[in-house]
Order: C-alpha cells, then structure tokens, then sequence
C-alpha cells in the first residue's frame, strides 16, 4: 500500500494525505482522523527512507561500546535499546574492544550511515577522551564519561551507593567496618571508599583499619580476608567494593570459622547476581541501576538531537539490594 491508495480512501490530495499522518499543522481535525482512519485499514507504513528525507533525520542512532566483556555495558545497552525502541529508532551497535583504532573505524563506518546521534558506552568510569567535537551529531556518554566537561554523560553515583552499603551496616548495629575494594588507578574503587569514609565519619566513627585496594577477583577478596582478619580481629563489618570480591571473601571467613552475618555482615557491590545471589549466603548489593542509566542515556540524546543538551556528568542513583549477608548484630 502506498500513501496514493490511503489518499483515495480517505477523499483526499495525497499532499493532505501526508501532512496528516506526518503531523503538519493546516489539516483539520477530521480530516487528520479520517486520513489516519484509513491509513490503518490499509496497514500503511510510512516509509522510514522517505519520511528521512523529508525531515533530515534516519531515525537511527549508533550505539559504540568499548566494554568488550560486556559486564557493565550490556545493561547500560539493554536500557538504552529499549528507550530508543519506544521511541521508533532504529540502533546500530558496534563494540570497539577497548581498541581505540577500532574505535575510530566504527565511528566512521556510524556516521556513514548517517545516525541521528551517538551514545558512547565505556567500559569503567574512569574519563575517557571526547569525541565530540569531531563529530557532526550530538554524543550522550554512558558510564564512562567524557573528559570534556561541556559533553552529556550519565554515570552511577558510586559515592552515593558506598553511603548506602555502610549506612545500612550501621542500622544493622555494625560498628567496626572495614573497606575491600578494586585497584586504586580505578575511580569507582576511590569513590566507593570515599563514600565508605563520609558514612562512617556521618555516624562519628572510623573505619576498621586502612582501606584494602587489590583486584576486582575473588582471588583478591580471600587474600584481603585473609589480611584483615588477622589485623583487625573484632571487626563486624566489611563492605566490599565488588561482588566478586566479597564471594571471595565469605568464602575464606568462613573457611576461619568467621559466621557470615553472624560474627560479620559482608556487602557486595554491582548486584552482578550470577555471584550475589549464588553466593552462599546471597549477598546484599548495592545495585548501580545500569539499565535505567542506559534508558536515561537515550532518552537525553532524544533530547540533544532535538537541540536540548544538558551539559555536565549527571550522577544517577544506585539502590541497595538487601539479602542474607548483612542482619542485625549478632544474628545467625
């Protein structure tokens, strides 16, 4: 069916027909709805390569990704897909594998194709380099955000989330917490423990020896039980600064007859629950919200493309995830 034959159903010029169903003003109401009304009897599609045309945009936007494991920029892509779906785009992916030469040949091989836009997935939240001001559509960056300030980029707020996992020990009557997290070259590793630090320090209290930076492994998390529990013997409380380094470290607190939340509460972060609830006792988790950052990334770049940036890094919240590795002191 072409828009000829909804134009002859409706009793209409084919011009009438098209300012109807592509929403131009100077078509009557009844008219509108009697263009539309046969429209659907017929199953008319507008097509997307002409209606492009006309308005100067493909409806497609580019999707380029540098996680090439895909833990954290699979759900970030998920949320994103699914704004740019409610809203009719069309979404070409490609995933640079933390290459920046492959990198610039996506790039170029999107802006081919002409995308409306761009968002741009990283693969930690370290800044990484703008692209920016060398490409001709607007850029949205998710989880790893740009370095250049006047970019959009959506980040989780890992300051925030840290304050919820110790904030919530600390109403579990906890009161010698200690920290274990990843790599210190890593921002959501010193997020995180400065957010552990403003909790504590919220609440009048220090923390349970010197924070414990390592690999984001739960090889790291046995060797760091290992090493706190022989420091630091009476703590209660550990907050760890992945999930995968708290299984690791259940796992050797227990093996040294330490009871997981009796004798001490474990947090996890990421809510990644292939480990936490799997571990044995499932673990609480701050969860970062990666799919509602991703939707929110998409739906700024709607926004950006419409001429309606909102410049700066936007910190989105994180949530706590509670299970059975926190309960009051001395639970079972």
């Amino acid at each position: 069916m072409t828009i000829s034959d909804v134009a002859a159903l409706a009793g209409v010029s084919i011009a009438t027909a098209s300012k109807a169903l592509n929403g131009r003003d100077r078509v009557r109401a009844e008219t509108r709805q009697r263009v539309i009304e046969a429209a659907e009897r017929l199953s008319f599609r507008p097509n997307a390569l002409a209606k492009g045309l006309l308005s100067g945009q493909t409806r497609t936007v580019g999707l380029l990704t540098s996680d090439s494991v895909g833990r954290f920029g699979i759900p970030v892509l998920l949320g994103a897909e699914d704004a740019f779906g409610a809203g009719e785009m069309a979404v070409l992916l490609c995933d640079a594998r933390g290459d920046a030469i492959r990198e610039i040949h996506h790039l170029r091989t999107l802006l081919s194709r002409r995308v409306d836009g761009l968002i741009v997935v990283g693969e930690s939240t370290n800044p990484r380099p703008s692209i920016s001001r060398n490409v001709p559509v607007p850029v949205v960056y998710a989880y790893g955000p740009s370095g250049d300030p006047d970019d959009v980029s959506f980040v989780p707020d890992d300051v925030g989330g840290a304050m919820l996992a110790v904030r919530h020990l600390l109403a579990m009557g906890r009161r010698r917490i200690a920290h274990v997290t990843g790599p210190m070259d890593y921002k959501a590793a010193t997020d995180r423990a400065e957010g552990a630090r403003l909790a504590l320090a919220e609440a009048g209290l220090a923390q349970a020896g010197e924070t414990l930076y390592g690999a984001w492994s739960q090889r790291w998390g046995r060797h760091a039980a290992e090493l706190l529990l022989t420091a630091e013997p009476e703590v209660d409380a550990v907050f760890c600064g992945s999930d995968q380094i708290a299984a690791g470290f259940v796992e050797t607190a227990r093996e040294r007859g330490r009871r997981v939340p009796g004798d001490v509460a474990v947090v996890g972060y990421d809510n990644w629950e292939v480990l936490s609830v799997e571990t044995r006792p499932a673990l609480t988790s701050v969860d970062p919200n990666l799919e509602r950052l991703g939707h929110t990334a998409a739906q700024h770049l709607f926004a950006a493309i419409d001429g309606r940036a909102t410049p700066g890094v936007h910190a989105m919240p994180c949530r706590l995830v509670v299970r059975d590795s926190t309960a009051p002191s001395g639970g079972s």
